[in-house]
């Protein structure tokens, strides 16, 4: 996984933002820069393609863009930022469930890139969970959240997005042979 959102990187984000607002374009360049990659690692993880997820962090980028001027605390841009892209990954995901549903389509299985036999097992691993609790893993394990921003991000109350996260875990944990139980000792 990666490595998580540090305070120093939060705080040279606000800056760009706050640089962004009184009209400095290269701060905005800067600023889809560093997120890009951030919002696209996230969208590949809720939408299992990078096709998809590229039209998602596209519109994402589009929403952020239009609305980054009414944003009053700098320090709320992640959090927004990604309550937009998940918004916009649930929306590709109810038009695929959609078009499946006209066609009479079934869902085809995840690809997996051969990157090393680890990889792909926390990606299997990443598949096996529902896709609440995928959310919640991908904010927390790649992008850094915090359980609070996780819970700002999919609109539901703290202590259902500690619980997604609890689960998530026990099921990455049971999936990647990390279950260490007490039985037969």
């Amino acid at each position: 996984m990666s490595e998580r959102y540090s305070e120093t990187e939060r705080i040279y984000d606000e800056l760009l933002l706050a640089r962004l607002q009184a009209g400095d374009r290269r701060a905005g360049e800067r600023l889809a820069a560093r997120w890009y990659p951030r919002l696209m690692r996230t969208a590949c993880r809720l939408l299992r393609d990078e096709d998809q997820g590229r039209v998602a962090v596209q519109d994402a980028w589009t929403g952020i863009c239009r609305g980054w001027r009414s944003l009053n605390d700098p320090s709320r841009f992640p959090a927004w930022a990604y309550t937009i892209l998940h918004r916009k990954c649930a929306d590709r995901i109810r038009q695929n469930q959609r078009r499946r549903s006209r066609v009479g389509e079934r869902a085809s299985e995840p690809t997996v890139a051969p990157a090393g036999e680890a990889r792909v097992s926390i990606a299997q691993a990443f598949d096996g969970l529902s896709d609440d609790h995928r959310t919640a893993a991908a904010l927390y394990f790649s992008e850094g959240l915090t359980i609070r921003e996780i819970a700002a991000v999919t609109d539901v109350p703290t202590g259902t997005a500690k619980s997604r996260l609890f689960h998530a875990r026990r099921h990455l944990k049971e999936a990647l042979g990390e279950n260490h139980s007490d039985e037969g000792e």
